[in-house]
């Protein structure tokens, strides 16, 4: 797959060959994509909620009044559910709501969620993401050029300081650096923008595992054939 490249300014600085065993998966599963944001969400999660038990809120533990002869209902200690001040019945306790993915599933899932952008043509490649100075106004009239409102920028290695602090002011841009890029938040921006450094690296980060699925095809064909053969 190739992409025109683009500069800063909205003119064409080139192309950029995208490797479709990251990029040009034609069956994108989205139960692939819903697990992988469940995992992300759920490691997001702090766990820290805590009610009170009957035995842990500050009221009195003992019987309110006799059980019989005083025409009321019977009643036992006021730390009781049925009170208002008492203690939950079932109340809730800290944990920990994370749950474990493989990392094979976790790169299955980062290429399909860069296939379904690239396949929905929201994906973005310009050369560079830098700024000689950190305006908000300059940033806005780059966006402005490439006909950008939302969008995730991944600039690199590192997140230039300028456009970190220009972009901080702009609602609903956000830049992350290469170690950044996610499935919840690819699938969450209507365009997904890629440095030509950027591209680099997740060409170099699935490097053998894209090797690895263009020869599956292959070995699996070779094996069948033997198969025929000594059948």
């Amino acid at each position: 797959m190739k992409l025109d490249v683009q500069t800063l300014d909205g003119k064409k600085g080139g192309s950029v060959d995208l490797d479709d065993a990251i990029f040009g998966i034609k069956e994108v599963r989205a139960d692939i994509l819903q697990r992988m944001v469940k995992y992300q969400l759920a490691k997001r999660r702090a766990g820290t909620h805590k009610t009170q038990s009957r035995g842990e809120v500050s009221r009195s533990h003992s019987k309110l009044y006799k059980q019989k002869g005083t025409g009321q209902a019977r009643h036992g200690a006021a730390n009781a559910p049925i009170f208002r001040g008492g203690g939950h019945a079932h109340n809730r306790l800290p944990r920990d709501y994370s749950h474990d993915l493989t990392k094979k599933f976790r790169a299955l899932a980062l290429r399909h969620a860069l296939s379904a952008k690239a396949k929905a043509g929201d994906i973005l490649v310009i050369d560079a993401l830098t700024l000689k100075e950190p305006k908000t106004s300059a940033l806005q009239k780059s966006l402005d050029k490439l006909k950008l409102e939302k969008a995730l920028f991944i600039a690199g290695e590192t997140v230039d300081a300028n456009v970190a602090r220009a972009a901080r002011n702009i609602a609903h841009i956000d830049v992350l650096p290469n170690a950044g890029l996610n499935v919840y938040d690819i699938l969450r921006a209507p365009k997904l923008v890629l440095t030509q450094d950027a591209v680099s690296a997740i060409h170099e980060r699935f490097k053998d595992k894209a090797g690895a699925a263009k020869a599956a095809p292959k070995k699996r064909a070779a094996k069948a054939t033997e198969e025929g053969a000594a059948a």
